[in-house]
């Protein structure tokens, strides 16, 4: 049974949803400001310094746990459909990841649509990964990892990185993935109840937004269309109760179908990114605990 903690990112998604109901021509920098409070369910981690940098033109942010290994680096790409959220409203989620596997993250503030629409984000993750490759960090020290939309580019950007024949990072934890821009799968219609954020038409405006001109097809966007031989181990975390739970099932098995090493691991009960509550709701701590196990080891940690 889910815990009376992880109630909150219910409550959270269900206030954004009433807000934008009784304002349906909200603008998008209202919907902005809506998202910029993510973080406020997130448990502050401690011990953790943030620093803002310039990752060869890609505006970033350093989470810098104290007495971590500060040659091995998380490449963290945040949700928010390409559309919303930044840096700062995933800070302490990905401290705790951090903090966690004892190693510093690299969060991106990559370009979002309107404004920039795909491949920008795509451009800009390898951009940053190609920033940190000349700063002195290897690949085999460096793991990506990412949230819904950010999960996708955190799986997006080892193509983008295997496509320019760079070497590539010893893994990627995508988080709650999207991978599916058509929402074609069967989870959108069986768990529309549940999840209390993401439905269908929400999903293809987002899609319509962040793609502008490209295909929905396009496997830098839709990564069940990709090729994904070669590219390094995953593990996935994903809720059971979400909507997107089946972009997570249909991935995995494409990955094993090209000989990835790639495990799915469902929470049951758990909403969409369960976890922002990451110091406040043992499910969301469980879960990052499972994945800084997981990766610590392939980083030699």
């Amino acid at each position: 049974m889910a815990s009376v903690q992880s109630e909150s990112i219910k409550k959270l998604y269900g206030s954004w949803l009433a807000a934008m109901t009784d304002k349906p021509d909200m603008e998008l920098d209202e919907i902005r400001a809506l998202f910029e409070h993510w973080g406020d369910i997130t448990g502050e981690p401690g011990q953790v310094d943030y620093v803002e940098v310039d990752a060869g033109g890609v505006e970033a942010m350093w989470a810098i746990p104290k007495g971590c290994a500060e040659d091995r680096v998380a490449l963290c790409t945040h949700g928010g459909g390409y559309v919303t959220g930044s840096m700062y409203t995933h800070r302490k989620l990905f401290g705790h990841i951090a903090k966690e596997v004892g190693c510093k993250a690299l969060i991106l503030h990559y370009r979002r649509a309107p404004e920039h629409t795909h491949p920008a984000q795509v451009n800009d993750a390898v951009t940053a990964y190609e920033w940190l490759l000349k700063e002195g960090y290897k690949s085999e020290h460096i793991f990506t990892t990412g949230d819904s939309a950010g999960g996708a580019l955190a799986t997006s950007v080892l193509l983008g990185i295997r496509n320019k024949g760079l070497s590539l990072p010893v893994g990627a934890v995508p988080l709650s993935p999207w991978y599916d821009p058509e929402g074609t799968g069967d989870s959108i219609q069986s768990n529309a109840e549940k999840d209390v954020l993401v439905q269908k038409e929400v999903l293809l405006n987002m899609a319509a937004t962040f793609l502008g001109d490209a295909s929905p097809k396009d496997p830098l966007a839709n990564l069940l269309e990709a090729d994904l031989t070669g590219l390094p181990p995953m593990y996935i975390q994903a809720g059971g109760d979400e909507t997107l739970l089946d972009d997570s099932v249909r991935f995995g098995k494409l990955a094993k179908k090209a000989g990835v090493d790639c495990q799915v691991e469902i929470f049951p009960e758990m909403q969409h990114v369960f976890h922002f509550m990451a110091g406040e709701a043992p499910e969301a701590d469980e879960a990052i605990t499972k994945l800084a196990k997981w990766v610590k080891p392939k980083l030699g940690l």
